[in-house]
């Protein structure tokens, strides 16, 4: 296979979001544009990948080199040709073909990418990715002849009417080969308005040089670039429904589309069924026959096959629900593994925790696995009922098919098979409320002093 190499541009100022957090680190669907780009550039086989980043941005640099990119500075910044010049040391001994990506445009999808190199493979010398917007005002166009090859890129400012009426865009991604890429970047100059080197004009002297140069077709919601907090939006709202269509496609039951939202690494198995207003945050998966019930957020957690969370549940990192657990509402899981047919049904907490097979825990109770310090743990054996309102103070362990009382405050090992209780003997007092409330009201009506 052809070596290849990706150039991520990063170092734009970014200032429309009005954020101390660098444009390229903003998330969507849970995972930064930065590493959503970088995500691609393995997808598509790039040995080697190089973030372009800015000096008021050392966040990202430092997010490139935690992810094993090589990273370029571009200081000041000069434009997108001037950007993958930077880059140029970064690029030394590589062969190949090298593609320019941004690291503001995270949607594109690998099979997209993989088209620009194929026209490479096909003999173009540049392959550029356009689109067609619904309104290509402000973008500039892809000029193609009779036989289908690119012959030049005019912003709109500068095209004449008749190219205006061209829907093809570009998304300033585009592909050649590292030495081209490279020695034609170094041709660009900055003579035009903004005194800035263009990416785009490569496709220029490529054209003087006698070489091809191909447009490849994408769809305009994978290249959306995000510049404010409203593209940023945008940007999630296509990621979303892009996910959600993936998901019924493949066997996914949403009753209400629109409110579940995904992340980027949601795993969601054929038969799954994911009522409304469902969240996953990252890390997330979910076997087959599984039901996901209303108001519900998942974290870093598995759900087994046939297992039920919700409604209102919360599964945080570590939550493992095994085959046919249950899970319900307002119960919150936190590092904890239900193993088979065990079910907390309302009310609950569980955390740092091991659940048998088929133990019952009721309303109210909690593992109380924080002592300021340290976590601790909570071992229930397999069918163990856990009475209504019970603190299971850790580190403590409950036997199998044990029980505990309601109200127990549990702070010893429980065998299997017995019983606990650990709270007050009740008294009972006839006569007592009645002669209260008699008390309390003559009170209140001031015929007694306190």
């Amino acid at each position: 296979m052809t070596q290849r190499a990706a150039i991520i541009l990063a170092a734009g100022q970014g200032t429309r979001m009005k954020s101390s957090l660098a444009k390229p680190l903003h998330p969507v669907g849970g995972r930064s544009m930065l590493d959503w780009s970088l995500a691609l550039a393995d997808a598509v086989g790039a040995e080697r990948r190089v973030v372009v980043w800015g000096s008021h941005s050392p966040d990202v640099k430092a997010r490139a080199e935690a992810a094993g990119a090589a990273t370029a500075l571009q200081d000041p910044p000069m434009g997108t040709g001037h950007a993958v010049l930077c880059a140029k040391d970064a690029l030394a001994g590589a062969g190949g073909q090298a593609i320019v990506l941004y690291a503001d445009t995270p949607l594109i999808r690998p099979e997209t990418v993989q088209r620009v190199f194929a026209a490479l493979d096909e003999g173009a010398a540049v392959a550029v990715l356009g689109f067609e917007p619904e309104d290509p005002t402000g973008y500039g166009r892809l000029v193609e002849n009779a036989e289908g090859g690119l012959e030049a890129i005019v912003e709109e400012k500068e095209a004449t009417p008749e190219q205006k009426a061209i829907r093809l865009c570009n998304s300033g991604v585009m592909a050649a080969s590292v030495q081209d890429m490279v020695d034609m970047v170094s041709m660009v100059t900055n003579e035009n308005a903004k005194g800035e080197y263009y990416l785009t004009d490569i496709v220029a002297i490529a054209r003087q040089r006698g070489l091809t140069c191909r447009a490849v077709r994408g769809e305009a919601s994978e290249v959306l670039g995000v510049n404010s907090r409203g593209d940023l939006a945008a940007a999630e709202a296509a990621f979303q429904s892009r996910r959600r269509a993936e998901a019924m496609e493949a066997g996914v039951t949403l009753t209400a589309p629109g409110t579940v939202f995904f992340s980027h690494d949601t795993d969601i198995a054929a038969d799954v069924t994911v009522e409304p207003n469902v969240v996953f945050g990252p890390g997330v998966r979910v076997e087959a026959g599984a039901r996901i019930r209303a108001f519900s957020h998942l974290e870093g957690a598995v759900v087994g096959a046939g297992a039920e969370v919700g409604p209102y549940a919360r599964l945080r990192p570590g939550a493992d629900l095994r085959e046919g657990a249950k899970v319900g509402n307002f119960v919150e899981v936190k590092n904890a593994v239900l193993h088979e047919g065990a079910k907390a049904n309302h009310l609950s907490y569980v955390g740092d925790a091991e659940v048998g097979a088929k133990a019952n825990i009721g309303a109210g109770t909690i593992t109380c696995n924080y002592d300021g310090f340290f976590k601790h743990r909570t071992v229930i054996g397999a069918g163990a009922f856990i009475g209504s309102n019970t603190s299971l103070v850790a580190p403590v362990t409950v036997g199998a098919g044990g029980f505990t009382a309601s109200g127990s405050v549990i702070t010893a090992d429980v065998p299997e098979d017995a019983l606990a209780l650990a709270r007050a003997r009740q008294e009972t007092k006839p006569g007592w409320a009645a002669r209260f409330r008699a008390a309390m009201t003559a009170r209140k009506q001031g015929k007694t002093k306190p």
